[in-house]
């Protein structure tokens, strides 16, 4: 395998291989960014990359039928308990992609509208800016999704159902 035959040749670089440590916030959010288009692209999807993310969306995916769904991707490490999400909507999916320590990057897929509603492993936030009352749309990493995250949202799981 390649990967093999690389670790065998320069093993001080395969030590470092999976240390996602090294990597700042920006740096980690392209590396999963990327990840999801070439896992969509795998599949047999194009994907359509926006010059600028000003609406929650990173790219635009359309399946082989023609379906088209916009995707925002959020990256996290152990220990986060939220990630953002700009909004909910019925062709909006969030790939969200953890990094673990010297682990390949796990990748899941979570739709943000199921059954004509906000998905329930979002909660919405509501706080207080400039005296006015607004909220926000978050996945909440607690335990409790967490281990539904990981048991029902694999992402080669849950593309099957979609592509």
């Amino acid at each position: 395998m390649r990967g093999e035959w690389y670790d065998l040749q320069v093993p001080e670089l395969a030590a470092d291989r999976y240390r996602w440590t090294h990597l700042n916030r920006l740096q980690l959010g392209k590396y999963a960014e990327y990840l999801a288009k070439m896992e969509f692209v795998l599949l047999g999807c194009d994907v359509f990359t926006s010059e600028v993310d000003d609406h929650g969306i990173d790219f635009v995916v359309r399946t082989k039928e023609g379906t088209h769904y916009d995707v925002q991707v959020k990256s996290y490490r152990p220990g986060t308990t939220y990630v953002y999400l700009p909004r909910v909507h019925p062709s909006l999916l969030l790939a969200v992609v953890q990094f673990v320590d010297g682990e390949l990057p796990a990748l899941f897929l979570v739709q943000s509208c199921v059954s004509g509603g906000p998905n329930p492993m979002f909660k919405k936030c509501y706080y207080t800016e400039a005296g006015k009352r607004e909220f926000e749309w978050g996945l909440s990493l607690a335990k409790k999704n967490l281990a539904l995250l990981e048991k029902d949202h694999a992402f080669h799981a849950m593309i099957s159902n979609l592509v």
